[in-house]
């Protein structure tokens, strides 16, 4: 059964940079299309972006266009997701999610599997 484990989450200042990756094991990465979420306290899960099985096309949310690239290499069977001139509002747990489809509504939350989350901070 296919397994996700987040990293690279921690502290870190307003205005600064970091990426998260996520590695699979027990199956090919390849096999999936992987999504990134994230979880504020006492928000709701989500979604942050999508990348299909090998990366011919990629969907983000409006509000992180442009400071957030998701990316996969699929020899090392790992996903990232890089974050860019981070803010408090980004403050939340991170995870990664991997199903056959990015699909038309990627925002979806009934992914396949999840992994156990990273928590991001962003505090000055």
């Amino acid at each position: 059964q296919l397994q996700l484990v987040e990293s690279g989450g921690g502290l870190v200042q307003p205005g600064e940079s970091l990426t998260l990756s996520c590695k699979a094991s027990g199956a090919p990465l390849d096999h999936s299309a992987i999504g990134w979420f994230r979880q504020a306290p006492g928000k709701a899960r989500e979604a942050i972006a999508c990348i299909d099985t090998a990366s011919r096309f990629t969907v983000y949310r409006s509000s992180v266009k442009g400071r957030v690239a998701i990316s996969r290499d699929n020899a090392r069977n790992t996903c990232y997701l890089q974050m860019t001139h981070l803010q408090e509002e980004d403050t939340a747990v991170y995870y990664c999610a991997a199903d056959d489809t990015c699909g038309t509504k990627f925002t979806r939350i009934s992914y396949d599997s999840w992994g156990q989350g990273t928590q991001v901070t962003v505090a000055s």
